[in-house]
């Protein structure tokens, strides 16, 4: 498996910028990675890091220059984690990602697939990456199933293989490109005749996997009033336009109460620090 995958990584790897780029912008493009296409993230990245290529440079801005930077990416508090994270990272590691899981571990929005993938990608180190491009190929071609757990178990975390720092960003590559979620390019997979999934006949899943609703729900709503409030400085409750008034009420309560935006009388605004 090794020599086929690592073989194929390095005919067929994307010319990813982040791949090329310092620890912290390899740290920021995890951060916007998680649960974003790279389609949508390249022109993204490429704005934060011409524009704060440094940790210390995204300490100082303005909360508000933050969350309007960060745009349409979505889970906005990815955004102000990161920003609470280069203010760490500056004030006590020197303005450098700091390469140690426990330090990693301890800043905003950095969990246990963020900071094995910074050590992985950023240090050249190697580590047992729990992306769930990976996880897929595993449980594909190791345990004979088309999709992983939900969750993380402790098979995957004390028995997947792991053979250098190459390893992980070979099979994370292999899963986004060819062991996809949906219509997999076996025909094509460098490890396709050591698949068990493959040589059992591709049998499906009794786990039914659906996307996230989007339309009409309170993710939408908190959306709406952000990229609203990014184009204008500030709006009165009632030009929000959404039909659920209950739900508009209760997006902008928790907003306000999450640090996004802050209120004055009936009027709304980015929060600024």
């Amino acid at each position: 498996m090794l020599d086929e995958v690592t073989r194929w990584f390095e005919q067929s790897a994307r010319d990813l910028p982040w791949r090329k780029s310092t620890p912290w912008g390899v740290m920021v493009s995890e951060f916007m990675l998680q649960q974003t296409p790279v389609t949508r993230v390249l022109p993204k990245w490429q704005e934060w890091i011409d524009r704060w290529p440094t940790p210390q440079d995204l300490a100082e801005a303005k909360k508000s220059e933050v969350i309007k930077a960060w745009g349409s990416l979505g889970y906005p508090r990815r955004a102000l984690r990161l920003w609470e994270s280069a203010k760490l990272i500056a004030r006590e590691h020197g303005n450098e990602v700091p390469r140690n899981l426990e330090a990693l571990r301890s800043l905003p929005g950095v969990g246990e697939y963020t900071a094995t993938a910074i050590l992985s990608f950023a240090f050249d180190e190697s580590h047992n990456v729990m992306d769930i491009n990976i996880r897929r190929v595993y449980a594909r071609a190791i345990d004979g199933a088309e999709h992983p757990s939900k969750s993380v178990t402790r098979k995957e975390r004390d028995e997947r293989p792991v053979f250098g720092p190459t390893w992980s960003k070979a099979i994370m590559e292999l899963g986004a490109l060819i062991c996809t979620a949906k219509n997999p390019r076996c025909d094509i997979c460098p490890i396709s005749r050591s698949c068990l999934w493959l040589k059992n006949g591709s049998p499906k899943s009794d786990e039914v996997r659906k996307g996230q609703a989007w339309h009409g729900t309170k993710r939408q709503c908190r959306g709406l009033i952000l990229k609203r409030l990014r184009e204008k400085e500030s709006l009165d409750r009632k030009k929000f336009e959404w039909d659920d008034q209950a739900m508009l009420d209760l997006a902008l309560e928790e907003l306000v109460a999450e640090g996004f935006i802050t209120k004055r009388g009936s009027r709304y605004r980015l929060a600024r620090n």
